[in-house]
């Protein structure tokens, strides 16, 4: 006998939504045959019920509250494709788990803040709460974390994990614009939201580092924790020296064990141009994870988009439908809940690819001398230094360190520009070692 479909709601019917309710009729019999009974939603609840979604939502029992469709006894999984790190995505969540509903969310936002919490009460009640759409879109790099690399002691994950960013860049690189020229044009291509902050002061790319942070090092999810820096003040000199050096910049987010704690850094980063991951472009993402017995595995594909991130929570529903009663689920973090490590931030140390720190100087005696004492007097050893500049008055100066630690170098920049000698403001960018 065929078991009973698994029945799903699903709250939120933007693009994503949409997607998952799309293609779960285009392969319903496909998804049957692999996972021995149907997925079928039966109910969904969004903000805008006269909204015209380009689907066919009259077979669907329509909820206006998110939290009674989360409760409701006519659904086996709650699906939360809403958004926001509070407020309804939350309590729907939270209601649907206490409920004894499979959970699967693409909210990465939710899972940075409330992560922790929602795991213990799905672990308490035997549920499975899936969220590979929420890091990297349809790149399978939860499931690899938390199950494919069982046994394996991880040492660093890092990668491109917003592709809005990483489409600027390119086109920055490629044809020479403006940060602002290629934001305008990704706001118009639809990458970018009419307000960017969040993806372009790096807040995106530190809430999925903060969830890869907890699976790859088993410790409690702190997000407020990392060192944060977006790309609004790349510019194309910056881009340009890069290339001339044998580098491209990408914004990283970067998770590493130390001797004293984790860290975990998201900023614009140089890397050689021969490694993998700086030819991932446009809105592709990418993810490497290094590890003992492994090595180093890189991870790449479409990190956003109704289709990719539809497929991610598809692969989640099917996990779901493939699991029986009775059957013990793994934990959500990879390891039990209860037993994650409290997070114990790094301290400052040696950053091993050195920096690079571009200064435009006023064209004058004793500049260089006084650039060079402030390095020295931070203990910073230099592997190269570059000028140039047509301006009568005005030069710039390319430094490349040496391994150093953030400190120094800031420290350095810092009574640089109280000299009283730069025309601009300075531009710090770390230099990564990448696969």
């Amino acid at each position: 006998m065929a078991a009973a479909p698994l029945r799903i709601g699903i709250a939120g019917l933007g693009t994503v939504g949409t997607s998952v309710i799309r293609m779960l009729a285009e392969k319903s019999t496909e998804l049957e045959r692999q996972c021995g009974r149907a997925i079928t939603p039966v109910a969904v609840s969004a903000r805008n019920r006269n909204r015209d979604r380009g689907i066919d939502l009259s077979g669907f029992e329509w909820f206006d509250d998110p939290v009674e469709l989360a409760a409701s006894p006519k659904i086996d999984v709650f699906v939360e494709l809403i958004g926001g790190d509070n407020g309804p995505a939350f309590s729907a969540v939270k209601a649907a788990l206490e409920a004894g509903k499979h959970v699967v969310t693409a909210n990465k936002a939710l899972l940075s803040r409330h992560g922790v919490e929602l795991a213990e009460i799905a672990e308490a009640n035997g549920l499975l709460l899936n969220y590979e759409a929420a890091v990297a879109g349809g790149i399978p790099v939860i499931k690899t974390l938390r199950e494919a690399l069982a046994g394996n002691t991880v040492s660093r994950v890092y990668g491109i994990l917003n592709g809005t960013c990483n489409y600027i860049l390119t086109r920055m690189e490629a044809e020479g614009l403006s940060f602002q020229e290629c934001l305008r044009e990704a706001q118009r291509l639809g990458y970018a939201e009419a307000d960017p902050t969040f993806d372009i002061e790096g807040h995106d790319t530190a809430h999925k580092l903060s969830i890869l942070t907890s699976l790859a090092f088993g410790c409690e999810i702190s997000a407020d924790d990392i060192y944060l820096e977006g790309i609004s003040n790349i510019t194309p000199a910056d881009i340009k020296a890069a290339a001339n050096l044998g580098y491209r910049i990408k914004l990283l987010g970067v998770a590493q064990r130390t001797e004293s704690g984790i860290e975990q850094r998201v900023h614009p980063t140089m890397v050689p141009t021969s490694s993998v991951i700086a030819q991932v472009h446009g809105v592709t993402n990418a993810v490497a994870i290094e590890t003992d017995m492994l090595g180093e595995l890189l991870l790449s594909g479409p990190g956003a988009g109704g289709n990719a991130t539809a497929s991610a929570v598809i692969g989640d529903l099917a996990d779901i439908a493939k699991s029986r009663p009775g059957f013990q689920h793994g934990p959500v973090f990879g390891r039990p809940a209860k037993e994650l490590a409290p997070y114990q931030r790094a301290r400052m140390r040696a950053h091993e690819g050195g920096y690079f720190i571009r200064l435009t100087v006023h064209d004058r005696l004793g500049v260089f001398a006084s650039i060079a004492k402030r390095m020295a007097d931070n203990e910073i050893s230099l592997e190269s230094i570059v000028q140039h500049g047509d301006d009568v008055d005005l030069k710039t100066v390319i430094l490349v360190t040496h391994e150093t630690t953030e400190l120094a170098v800031r420290n350095a920049v810092e009574q640089i520009t109280q000299d009283g000698i730069l025309a601009d403001k300075p531009q710090v960018i770390r230099i990564e070692r990448a696969a």
